[in-house]
């Protein structure tokens, strides 16, 4: 890592004769690529680090195209000899996805997703006039072959970790089938692939798009299935309706012959089916064999968004075998297994969560059962071993930035929390009173005292449960 931060500051310094006031790595989402802000004054940018050369330099083409389309996509300003760091304009932290979140579905948002797909309808007929498609990262057209690959990409990441039985051959003859019908030459111009409102920034009401290096010439209507059936957004059927119909009526104007209505909705339907299954697809990928928590709380998302999407636009009949497993997928048997259980008022439970110094001995527990966890953080780096952090503790934000960004601790979390939530279900089912979880380190300042607090919050978002934090050496904390 500081290999990589020296490697940015060395660009940034070929680009501006001032040091910048700070730099943040910003949260990692799916993907391998890393991003930082860089700050100075009341100007930012942000630097990509990623060893992925061939998708640096589609996002850098495309990018370099859109802008001279005038379309609201990021400039690239500097970029080091190797491809791996780039350093673009910096859009603004607030994504659609966000506002939403904070503001409700408010007519202020509503008419931010209608501004999104109008720039989506030019971004596609605009900036698809002279892109040059074997610039793209895998494959240039979404076609058969590419609607083939995320069906199977749904059918070996999640549904067969279902562990139903089926139908293997019928079930990829089906696919198929709905291939060559999703498949149609007549609507096809760019397609972003990714197009979700986590990836649209807004900045003084305007938009703008970001992560579109996946993009390849395609189908108009799967970007619009991808942002109007985000599960995470959970849009109501009205907006959808009203917004599809927008889209149709904006993307029109640029045409230069008019597509039909009934096509249009047709390949429309499709593609939500297939968008969804896909997504499910990268959920159980990065959920169930990357074991990554917030990828696995999202399944139950995405399968209440197929069920809703099923009991509007039930799958066609040609093909029995999917119909039937799609069906069975959005029952209560399996959605069952996906929502963990949730605590109420009357729940007995109650964890008790301790950071500790090993040097001052194990807590005691004083709950009638005993037992409970405890983790040895020692393996993590020490922050208490930089002058800078001695007197913060894993409280304190610099102190959380080099843990995520420098250790290996979010990878430790990770394979704590699939331990402690098979014993949180199964007490909670149980009606048991009490759990004790302690982290230990050598201090009982930096890297303990963050496990205990991130754990805190896991628990207390994912179950809902009764919860006493202490950190049992914070007197002799270093100040």
């Amino acid at each position: 890592m500081d290999s990589i931060l020296a490697d940015i500051k060395k660009l940034y310094e070929s680009i501006h004769s001032i040091e910048w006031d700070e730099m943040t790595k910003i949260p990692q989402s799916g993907g391998d690529r890393m991003y930082f802000r860089i700050v100075q004054g009341n100007q930012s940018w942000i630097a990509t680090y990623s060893l992925n050369i061939k998708e640096n330099d589609t996002f850098m083409y495309f990018a370099a195209h859109f802008a001279s389309k005038e379309l609201p996509v990021p400039k690239v300003l500097a970029v080091n000899e190797d491809k791996s760091i780039y350093i673009q304009a910096d859009l603004g932290n607030v994504s659609l996805l966000e506002l939403l979140e904070k503001e409700g579905k408010t007519a202020r948002v509503f008419s931010l997703f209608q501004k999104s797909l109008k720039a989506l309808a030019k971004l596609q007929v605009n900036g698809g006039e002279g892109l040059d498609y074997a610039r793209c990262l895998t494959s240039k057209e979404f076609g058969k072959h590419s609607i083939l690959t995320d069906l199977l990409y749904y059918k070996y990441y999640f549904l067969d970790t279902l562990q139903y039985p089926y139908d293997k051959q019928a079930l990829i003859d089906e696919f198929e089938l709905l291939s060559e019908k999703l498949e149609s030459k007549e609507l096809n111009h760019f397609l972003y692939r990714d197009f979700q409102s986590r990836n649209i920034i807004v900045n003084n009401d305007e938009v703008y798009f970001i992560d579109f290096q996946g993009g390849m010439q395609g189908g108009l209507s799967y970007d619009v299935a991808s942002l109007l059936w985000q599960a995470k957004a959970e849009l109501p059927n009205e907006w959808k309706e009203k917004l599809a119909a927008y889209y149709l009526e904006e993307v029109q104007k640029l045409l230069p012959t008019p597509i039909s209505e009934e096509l249009f909705y047709k390949q429309y339907n499709g593609f939500v089916l297939l968008r969804l299954l896909q997504v499910l697809g990268a959920y159980g990928f990065r959920g169930l064999f990357e074991r990554k928590a917030h990828f696995l709380r999202s399944i139950p998302l995405g399968l209440n968004n197929l069920k809703n999407f099923l009991s509007i636009a039930p799958i066609s009949q040609d093909a029995p075998v999917f119909a039937g497993i799609l069906n069975w997928m959005v029952s209560h048997e399996v959605l069952a297994r996906f929502n963990p259980p949730i605590a109420t008022e009357a729940t007995p439970l109650v964890i008790t969560i301790n950071s500790f110094s090993y040097k001052k001995g194990l807590p005691t527990d004083s709950s009638d059962n005993g037992g409970g966890f405890i983790f040895d953080m020692r393996g993590i780096l020490n922050p208490g071993r930089f002058d800078e952090y001695k007197k913060l503790s894993g409280q304190d934000k610099p102190v959380q930035d080099f843990l995520e960004q420098r250790t290996k601790m979010n990878t430790f979390l990770n394979s704590v929390w699939d331990l402690i939530d098979i014993t949180v279900e199964n007490y909670l089912s149980r009606d048991f009173a009490s759990l004790q979880i302690n982290f230990g380190c050598t201090g009982g300042q930096h890297r303990s005292v963050f496990a205990a607090e991130q754990t805190a919050r896991h628990l207390k978002n994912k179950y809902k449960v009764k919860l006493v934090l202490e950190h049992t050496n914070q007197n002799n904390w270093v100040k």
